[in-house]
């Protein structure tokens, strides 16, 4: 249980975000959230910002919250866009690269070092288990694999400082992130948020959920692998 932390959620207007915040909430964590449009939560115990994770000042933003609020026990990282690729309409590939890798690097170079501190602290990111090569979302995927990287280099990294970084990494969602015409064992944003409750109680290093998915871009991403070679060839 996580009665009477403090824990900071960017991106939680909606979708994960949101039903994560409300379950922080109903078990008497107290709650900042942080995202580009203002949230529908009013509840005691739960402050928030509007910012985006793409602005040039997100970090300057973020770093007058932590220097005006006590220091967090955990910050998690729901921020993410994603669009399916169009070779016509490349405007917004970079954009997605900004959100959901380098918005997570931004928040973790301003939340870590308190933690890193005083000993403890806990960063968790929510990645995805289409984190390898993809032609209908390059960027998207790009995004989260460099995310995956990033928070298991963390993970070894930060251990023995006794900061603990958790890398969830998710099938699909139903949420305005789930653009695929086939969506196999898609989970709803509240199951999702069940997933990271749970990683915030036992601090794993990496979460794969649902495995049957994972299992199933495992070898999706090894026929892909396959097609890359035989095009080289």
């Amino acid at each position: 249980m996580l009665p009477g932390r403090r824990v900071l959620v960017v991106g939680n207007s909606d979708g994960i975000g949101l039903a994560l915040t409300r379950r922080l909430l109903a078990e008497g964590s107290t709650v900042v959230g942080l995202s580009r449009r203002p949230s529908p939560v009013e509840a005691a115990g739960y402050g928030h910002v509007v910012a985006d994770v793409a602005a040039l000042d997100f970090r300057a933003v973020l770093q007058t919250l932590l220097g005006s609020e006590a220091p967090f026990d955990a910050c998690v990282y729901c921020a993410g866009i994603g669009e399916l690729f169009d070779p016509d309409n490349l405007a917004r590939e970079a954009e997605v690269v900004r959100v959901n890798l380098v918005g997570a690097i931004e928040t973790a170079s301003v939340v870590l070092p308190p933690m890193i501190a005083a000993g403890r602290g806990h960063l968790v990111g929510l990645s995805s288990i289409g984190d390898g090569v993809s032609a209908t979302a390059p960027s998207y995927a790009a995004s989260k694999a460099g995310l995956s990287s990033y928070l298991g280099g963390l993970a070894l990294a930060l251990r023995p400082r006794g900061v603990q970084v958790t890398n969830v990494r998710f099938g699909f969602v139903d949420t305005k992130m789930a653009k695929y015409p086939v969506r196999p064992f898609m989970i709803t944003a509240e199951r999702a948020a069940q997933v990271v409750m749970r990683c915030l109680h036992r601090r794993p290093a990496q979460v794969t959920y649902p495995l049957r998915m994972g299992a199933l871009v495992w070898l999706l991403d090894r026929l892909t692998s396959l097609r890359l070679w035989l095009t080289r060839a």
